[in-house]
């Protein structure tokens, strides 16, 4: 497989893979670069699992390694079905990998120019012509439906990146990183994450089944983003991603600006939300910050010296708050 350049476009840059003639994907498209292949990558590995997870399509766009947005197949509103130009009509034609696409971009617009996008169910020609809309710059999926790479493959000029990837590919059981003159190797994570982790909150109280949902979708998000992270989620959607941030209340308060302007897109004030930390949260602030963007239930590892004040801060504010005891830092 070609490179067209490295992380950088001064650098070049090549790809084996690690075991001879077993590649994870193959380019159907166009030409990737090191970044194209990584953020690719990442997003494949976030809605495969998604979609083991839930049973339905997933879809993520992907910018620098972390999703802007990621979704499952649901209802597309009229709000988001505008973005793209769709009537009431159009959005109810939608199929269900479509579906779940304009629902992860719709998170934030914004930083989705020029994404990846990444799909756990074969493209069909509707979300072919939906991505024909957008400006975009890849897209790995488990398939193509007759008919979608040829509307896929005029975009950019003909230099939009198409990739398949093979399910049912299994990576090496170990992962090696190369820095600076060391080999630093762990095992592949295969921890499964279930509902058990987010079905009962800390008093003992058994969540509601759309709580328990939109938590566990969090933390499948949480694990594929750059950590620092935190995420806010409502009806199988993100709302707001806050990633790769030194402190986690600049997280929360950047996922959180994200979340605020999805409700004000829909003129609405926020309503009930699910949020996740992918790590233990030492200080209340991130409690008080969630609490002003809607939250109604808290996902996070536990482990402070501080638990006692978190928990605390989650009773004054009403919020549900449940102890996984899964820190899932990515970096």
């Amino acid at each position: 497989m070609h490179l067209r350049y490295g992380m950088n476009p001064h650098l070049p840059a090549s790809v084996t893979p690690l075991r001879p003639g077993e590649w994870p994907l193959e380019v159907v498209n166009g030409t990737p670069s090191y970044l194209n292949l990584l953020d690719a990558l990442a997003g494949w590995r976030l809605v495969a699992e998604a979609a083991g997870v839930f049973g339905r399509p997933a879809a993520a766009s992907v910018k620098h390694l972390s999703p802007a947005g990621a979704a499952l197949d649901g209802p597309v509103d009229e709000v988001a079905a505008a973005t793209f130009g769709l009537g009431s009509a159009d959005a109810a034609g939608l199929s269900p990998v479509a579906r779940a696409y304009v629902r992860a971009r719709d998170t934030d617009p914004q930083s989705s120019y020029g994404d990846v996008v990444a799909v756990s169910a074969p493209v069909d020609v509707t979300l072919a012509r939906l991505l024909r809309r957008k400006v975009s710059d890849a897209i790995v999926a488990p398939a193509y439906e007759q008919g979608a790479v040829d509307i896929l493959a005029a975009k950019k000029g003909g230099r939009f990146l198409v990739l398949r990837t093979d399910p049912a590919y299994e990576p090496p059981g170990e992962e090696v990183r190369e820095v600076h003159g060391l080999r630093l190797v762990q095992p592949v994570d295969k921890l499964r994450l279930t509902p058990e982790l987010v079905r009962v909150d800390t008093t003992g109280r058994p969540l509601p089944a759309r709580a328990v949902e939109d938590l566990l979708l969090g933390q499948v998000v949480l694990r594929h983003t750059q950590s620092n992270s935190t995420v806010y989620v409502r009806a199988g959607m993100t709302l707001g991603v806050g990633a790769g941030q030194q402190s986690r209340i600049a997280c929360t308060r950047i996922a959180g600006a994200k979340a605020d302007a999805w409700w004000e897109r829909r003129k609405q004030r926020p309503g009930e939300v699910a949020f996740g930390s992918d790590a233990m949260v030492n200080f209340r602030d991130n409690v008080d910050e969630a609490a002003r963007h809607g939250v109604r239930w808290f996902a996070e590892p536990g482990g402070s010296i501080r638990d006692d004040e978190v928990a605390q801060a989650c009773r004054e504010h009403g919020i549900g708050l449940v102890r996984t005891g899964v820190r899932l830092f990515r970096h």
